[in-house]
């Protein structure tokens, strides 16, 4: 059964074992979504929802509105995603180095249900989308304080693709414009 509480203790114990293990304490959790809802409630808005905080390990409920994308971003730490509710789509990209071109070209994509995980290198960089008409939640496990990261993230135009430097409160901004829709849309009657 899942118990915030419990399950940040486990990912605690497991950082120090690395990135496997934390996967494996995430799917752990994911494999009953149920459990997941009923400690955490059952997700009615989309948003950044920090669980835990701290140099080596983050844990956030990330709940995703109907159709949102982010653009793409780089984490510059481990990363374990464990969807327990609804689909959430990646598109991973590699930078290129034309330096009048775009930084970035599609290298892969990845679509994750309830009960599965990705895990992403310290490397990576993906574009996140919610391809369906309900809400998203999945527990994101950081390997690294995610709010303040030691290295400077970078995020790129969804245009241009064009780097940027990261930006948490655009972020943040992304996210309450998608639930403004959202909310917007289940005040009208759009179903959920």
């Amino acid at each position: 059964m899942f118990e915030q509480a419990r399950f940040i203790e486990a990912c605690k114990a497991a950082v120090g074992d690395g990135q496997k293990a934390i996967r494996e304490v995430v799917l752990e959790a994911v494999a009953d979504p149920a459990a997941i809802i009923a400690d955490l409630g059952e997700p009615t808005q989309a948003g950044v929802f920090p669980m835990y905080q701290a140099a080596d390990l983050t844990i956030i409920n990330f709940v995703w509105a109907p159709y949102m994308t982010l653009l793409p971003h780089n984490h510059n730490m481990s990363a374990v995603i464990g969807i327990y509710g609804g689909r959430e789509d990646n598109v991973f990209w590699r930078r290129l180095s034309d330096p009048d071109g775009p930084a970035l070209e599609a290298a892969g994509a990845d679509s994750l249900g309830v009960g599965q995980a990705a895990t992403l290198g310290p490397d990576i960089i993906h574009s996140v989308a919610n391809p369906i008409r309900k809400l998203t939640p999945a527990i994101h496990v950081y390997g690294g304080d995610f709010f303040n990261p030691p290295t400077p993230r970078a995020q790129w135009n969804h245009e241009t693709l064009r780097e940027e430097a990261w930006d948490m409160d655009n972020t943040r901004k992304v996210f309450r414009q998608a639930d403004a829709r959202y909310q917007a849309g289940l005040a009208a009657g759009a179903e959920d």
